[in-house]
């Protein structure tokens, strides 16, 4: 399938790329390489194919979630510039309080 110079163009103004005349000369030829390898391709038998949403098998590679611990209240706030017994302590942001 050939593409022409006008489609090449337009597919430029929508990427929003400048190009010069000599890379519009260049990418023509090359989408046109493009197109032809993909025709190529829609040649292939692929009755027997089973659909699949990828090209190798894919397993979970997350470990899984296990319910443990955390930190102790007076860990967690160990560092903290500003506490009280419970909690952060922290400028208001919305007003008097």
């Amino acid at each position: 399938m050939a593409i022409s110079r006008a489609e090449v163009e337009k597919v430029s103004l929508l990427g929003r790329l400048l190009l010069s005349e000599a890379e519009l000369e260049t990418m023509t030829a090359q989408m046109g390489q493009i197109l032809g390898y993909v025709e190529l391709l829609n040649e292939v038998d692929t009755e027997q194919v089973e659909p699949m949403a990828h090209a190798v098998e894919v397993s979970d590679v997350f470990r899984s979630d296990e319910v443990r611990s955390g930190l102790a209240r007076d860990q967690a706030l160990a560092n903290a510039p500003q506490r009280d017994d419970e909690c952060y302590r922290v400028p208001a942001v919305l007003g008097d309080s």
